[in-house]
């Protein structure tokens, strides 16, 4: 398996320096989110560097190392296959940096949709992602205190936001997120 600074070297060099940075920020924040809530901080450093190693593949090139695996495309990922980063860079990671840990590997994998019954790492890199300190957007200094306080009202919240945005642009919702949101309203 690679180490943290392998994949650092590999991120800075495949990346945009502006994505770089968010990496880096969703590590940060992956840590100190592991600190409070009792989870392995290495896994959480780990998913969060690999979360966005498949960014700026094309879509043609997302939907060929997913299917090139077995995955099959649902119609969502076809429309929106930016959707599909996170499974091409489980991918990725497992194949070209020996990381073969299921827990980070589906943490990398849901850290866009959510889904319903989550992991307390892929919650972790799920809200670390959307409140990293490089994030600026109405809302986010309430969503971050929200989340130091209690995670799962935190994601909660994120996945309210995140609907709502969907549904302004007319687009379509992945049912992972609507999964994920109603299992933890009936979870509390």
């Amino acid at each position: 398996m690679w180490t943290q600074d392998e994949i650092k070297a590999y991120l800075k060099n495949n990346l945009k320096e502006s994505r770089y940075k968010h990496t880096l920020g969703v590590v940060e924040t992956a840590i100190r989110l592991s600190d409070i809530y009792n989870c392995s901080k290495e896994k959480a450093i780990y998913a969060a560097l690999i979360h966005d190693v498949a960014k700026y593949e094309s879509d043609e090139r997302l939907i060929e190392i997913c299917t090139g695996k077995g995955y099959k495309i649902g119609t969502i990922e076809k429309k929106s296959p930016y959707l599909l980063h996170g499974l091409a860079g489980a991918i990725i990671a497992k194949e070209k940096m020996g990381i073969n840990d299921e827990d980070i590997l589906n943490a990398a994998i849901y850290h866009t949709t959510g889904r319903e019954n989550m992991t307390l790492l892929e919650k972790i890199i799920y809200i670390a992602d959307c409140i990293e300190p490089n994030r600026v957007f109405l809302g986010v200094e309430e969503l971050r205190i929200i989340t130091f306080d209690n995670l799962d009202d935190g994601i909660l919240r994120s996945l309210d936001d995140n609907i709502k945005f969907i549904i302004d642009r007319g687009l379509l919702l992945h049912e992972n997120t609507i999964k994920a949101r109603n299992y933890l309203i009936d979870f509390k």
